[in-house]
């Protein structure tokens, strides 16, 4: 069997990093994907994909990708879910990312975040 995806896309806002309480960082991200066919009205189709990119990976997306950002990711589909506070049982399902490529150069007079 065989649980892989690749994507290329736009990161839809920033980056934020987040650490567990084992102090293992992580960022989810939301990364927009053409769907490579436009609608009736000559519209063209997206897909929004949460991801989710764990340790030195998720502080180098945080330091160096803005909203709008290109990347190219590598991973598979994992599905977890909780309890919220009511007792719902709530499922996510999002692609953990193996490996992300920055397919863009920093725009001129950016710097990247402290």
């Amino acid at each position: 069997m065989m649980n892989r995806v690749v994507l290329i896309g736009r990161l839809t806002k920033e980056p934020e990093l987040y650490f567990t309480k084992q102090g293992v960082a992580y960022a989810r991200i939301c990364v927009a994907v053409n769907r490579g066919f436009r609608n009736s009205l000559g519209e063209q189709q997206v897909d929004f994909i949460n991801c989710v990119v764990w340790r030195r990976s998720a502080e180098n997306v945080t330091e160096y990708c803005t909203k709008g950002s290109l990347v190219g990711i590598t991973g598979r589909i994992h599905t977890n879910n909780y309890d919220d506070e009511k007792g719902k049982k709530i499922y996510r399902t999002e692609v953990v990312i193996e490996s992300i490529t920055f397919l863009e150069r920093r725009r001129e007079g950016a710097s990247h975040k402290k």
